[in-house]
């Protein structure tokens, strides 16, 4: 008798430890935070006086186990996602990583030119070679480099545009050598590598690599950010400002807690991001009082992001201020004329 209880507990015991903790080929997404920006962002000299916030909004993704799959079901705001919602065709949970740490990165950058120029304060856009996001199995560059490289020269040769890079390459053939300097994680490397077909497309010749044109931006002041361990463009509106405010004397919040989201492109067009939804239940729980929404353009069966953030808003009945923005000028406009709390 005394066995079989034993026997029973280690059946239990083993299958919650499999419930609890066996990765299913799924994700779980859930309201993530308000992360304020002001000390993640430092403008040299700038102004640090100011008695409101300015917070981008994060969404908590992990991976699905049997026991989170079944939770997320009758959980408010948790959503469950396929892979291939998730990451491209063929890309490893680290190339995901990388490139959601890249589009932050570039996300930055829009922001810091968007500041910059609403404030008509010097700054300057330059090539910083090409950044690699993913190295096909198989391909030339496979054993050499990895995802977050940067590709500075190949043969001595600079390129100014992902165009360029692919024209030069494209004019080898099978078997060629090509002299490859790189960049990883500070360190410059120089190897050669023998271009091959590509696996994914066997009659063209390549490395092997999927990449993105990488810029840097010089800006007058400095402006320092840290935000290693956030990743996606999503935080490109919230950046915009919160450089803006500390460039600017004057408290741009008026005294209130705001945060919102969106992507910000270089010409200040505020763009259409996922989670929407979630983020307004964890600006709620946060104790945001207004919140910017991209009003993005709507297309046939797709409704804007304003939409669902409003619709999420009466649902959860908060009492903060949903705000739609097309560009950063209709968010400045809004603050402009808000009334000092």
């Amino acid at each position: 008798m005394k066995n079989k209880k034993v026997i029973f507990l280690v059946i239990v015991l083993a299958l919650s430890v499999f419930l609890t903790n066996y990765h299913l080929d799924l994700y779980i997404t859930k309201p993530g935070g308000a992360f304020e920006l002001a000390p993640l962002v430092k403008v040299e000299g700038g102004d640090e006086d100011d008695q409101g916030s300015l917070s981008l909004m994060t969404v908590s993704m992990m991976t699905a186990t049997p026991v989170l799959y079944l939770y997320s079901k009758f959980q408010e705001g948790y959503k469950v996602l396929q892979p291939e919602q998730v990451r491209s065709p063929h890309e490893s949970d680290e190339e995901y990583n990388v490139r959601q740490l890249k589009m932050m990165s570039d996300s930055q950058i829009n922001a810091l030119q968007v500041a910059f120029e609403e404030a008509n304060l010097p700054y300057e856009v330059s090539n910083n070679g090409v950044f690699v996001l993913n190295v096909i199995e198989g391909g030339a560059a496979g054993k050499i480099l990895t995802p977050g490289d940067r590709v500075l020269s190949i043969d001595g040769q600079e390129f100014e545009t992902a165009k360029e890079f692919v024209g030069y390459i494209s004019g080898k053939k099978e078997g060629e050598e090509v002299e490859v300097v790189f960049e990883r994680e500070d360190r410059k490397i120089t190897e050669t590598i023998k271009l091959a077909p590509l696996p994914t497309e066997p009659k063209r010749v390549g490395l092997g690599i999927s990449f993105v044109e990488d810029k840097k931006i010089t800006t007058d002041p400095k402006v320092k950010i840290d935000s290693d361990q956030i990743g996606g463009p999503s935080a490109g509106l919230m950046f915009t400002l919160e450089i803006m405010n500390q460039l600017l004397d004057e408290d741009i919040t008026k005294g209130y807690d705001v945060a919102g989201t969106g992507t910000m492109e270089s010409d200040g067009t505020v763009g259409r991001i996922g989670g929407i939804d979630q983020k307004i239940i964890a600006a709620d729980d946060d104790g945001v009082e207004i919140f910017f929404a991209p009003d993005d353009e709507v297309h046939e069966g797709i409704e804007s992001n304003y939409a669902t953030a409003k619709e999420t808003a009466e649902k959860i009945g908060t009492d903060m201020k949903v705000v739609p923005v097309k560009t950063i000028e209709d968010a400045l406009v809004y603050l402009e004329e808000l009334q000092p709390k």
